[in-house]
């Protein structure tokens, strides 16, 4: 196996997915002392990038699943879940939504679904850095790529609960998290939005 190609993986995921660290490590300090979060946020993670990796293969290939022009629009799903998560933090501060906080401690912090609709949505630029290079790759460069990419995501996971646990960021998580949340999801929607010239922005 070409080492080279292992180490441009390597290069191109970090480069790519240096903001998914952030992201998790918020992610992690939601769902701190929840049963079962750990697993939920990794499976998200999971789901969120093998999206984008079928995407950006599909249209190496040929295909066009997801047109240019839509992928501005996927800023608004993490701009739709910041808000809910706004909501939630504020309503939770105003002492009106307790049964809302307890449900959310039964089912661990953030869901699969949500953590994946944050990372695909984030990740959406990603796909036109993947598929020229997928491309160019052929079928076992793509391969190789693809396998080094999955592999990372379980090192990133790892790196965002690394943050999340250690005591300081934690402290500060813990105290802040409930706003830093919402105010990352919002800014990476509408961040999405605008460099994408979505809505005509």
């Amino acid at each position: 196996m070409d080492l080279g190609i292992i180490g441009q993986a390597a290069g191109l995921f970090a480069v790519t997915n240096i903001d998914d660290i952030l992201i998790l490590a918020l992610f992690f300090a939601q769902g701190a002392d929840r049963p079962g979060s750990v697993r939920r946020i990794v499976l998200g993670q999971y789901l969120g990038f093998a999206a984008i990796l079928a995407v950006a293969v599909a249209a190496a290939f040929g295909a066009t699943f997801l047109p240019a022009s839509a992928i501005p629009y996927l800023g608004l799903l993490p701009l739709a879940l910041g808000l809910k998560a706004a909501w939630q933090a504020w309503k939770a501060h105003r002492g009106g939504d307790e049964d809302a906080g307890e449900e959310q401690a039964k089912e661990g912090g953030p869901s699969p679904l949500e953590v994946a609709a944050v990372t695909f949505a984030n990740g959406g630029d990603n796909i036109g850095v993947y598929v020229p290079v997928f491309a160019t790759a052929g079928v076992t460069g793509m391969t190789v790529y693809a396998a080094v990419f999955l592999v990372l995501v379980v090192v990133w996971c790892f790196a965002g609960r690394f943050f999340a646990t250690r005591p300081v960021v934690a402290k500060a998580l813990a105290r802040w998290g409930h706003v830093l949340l919402p105010l990352v999801l919002v800014t990476i929607g509408l961040l999405i939005l605008i460099e994408g010239g979505a809505f005509g922005l």
